[in-house]
């Protein structure tokens, strides 16, 4: 179980909980009136031991695809499942911003909080992108889907980001699609703010690539500037951990590009 994992059920496992919104859960399943969704054995766990449901309390679900919906437990046994019976959308399915995160892998504890963060921040692609100085070279990608989801569940996403294999530099920049553009994290200084790149360009599509903590070098800086949509952008005059500059620059592109521009509707679920 990751640290997170444990994060959410001490936050979630409120006494008060069980009188306020219902509990939301990431399924595969296709969601309609009346559909019945089966739960898994890891599912079945957390709602019976960890959250204390039982039969006919409601549950919210969603899949990406079909939006939000309200349903019910039907039938739950520990240690083998059980069955969600549902009832009615909550909320439709919307288009969510299009912004990828590209990171250099770095350790379990670092990479769980950049997942979970980029989560909340509406990353819609996460990919590990090896460099000559990272410092990881492999990545748990059932972790990394794991804290997705269990992120996804708490912050109301109606979706889950897609997490890529890791990929090395050169490989990850062949064939990149021409109407996406690649925003750099370059700690070298000597760039445009992040907030003026962002407001200068009109794209509806963007990547954002954060380094490994070594930096990338000269032979990767010259394969980034080969590439017609790559912009380099300074994040400020301090030198910020890799999860800090994931996480800042999601916010900034968000603020200027992402769905920070409009109030959310009222919640009902």
């Amino acid at each position: 179980m990751s640290r997170f994992s444990r994060d959410r059920q001490r936050l979630t496992a409120d006494p008060g909980e069980k009188n306020r919104r219902p509990l939301r859960l990431y399924v595969e399943a296709p969601l309609a009136v009346g559909s019945a969704v089966a739960l898994d054995q890891a599912q079945a766990h957390y709602l019976t031991n960890v959250m204390r449901r039982r039969v006919g309390d409601p549950v919210a679900l969603f899949n990406g695809i079909d939006g939000e919906w309200f349903a019910r437990i039907g039938d739950i046994r520990p240690g083998r499942g059980g069955m969600l019976e549902v009832e009615s959308r909550a909320r439709p399915q919307i288009a969510e911003p299009d912004i990828w995160l590209m990171m250099a892998p770095v350790k379990r504890v670092p990479i769980d909080l950049i997942t979970v963060k980029a989560t909340e921040l509406g990353a819609s692609l996460l990919w590990p992108v090896i460099t000559q100085h990272a410092v990881v070279q492999r990545v748990n990608l059932r972790r990394m889907r794991a804290n997705a989801v269990e992120a996804a569940e708490q912050c109301r996403r109606l979706s889950v980001p897609a997490c890529r294999s890791p990929t090395a530099l050169a490989e990850a920049l062949e064939g990149w699609p021409a109407e996406r553009i690649l925003l750099v994290c370059d700690e070298r200084g000597g760039n445009e703010m992040i907030h003026q790149v962002l407001t200068r360009s009109k794209a509806e599509s963007w990547a954002i690539m954060v380094g490994p903590e070594g930096g990338f070098t000269d032979e990767e800086f010259a394969l980034l500037r080969g590439l017609p949509q790559c912009r380099f952008a300074g994040l400020g005059p301090r030198i910020l951990r890799a999860e800090t500059a994931a996480i800042a620059a999601l916010a900034c592109w968000q603020s200027i590009h992402g769905d920070w521009r409009e109030n959310p509707p009222p919640s009902k679920s």
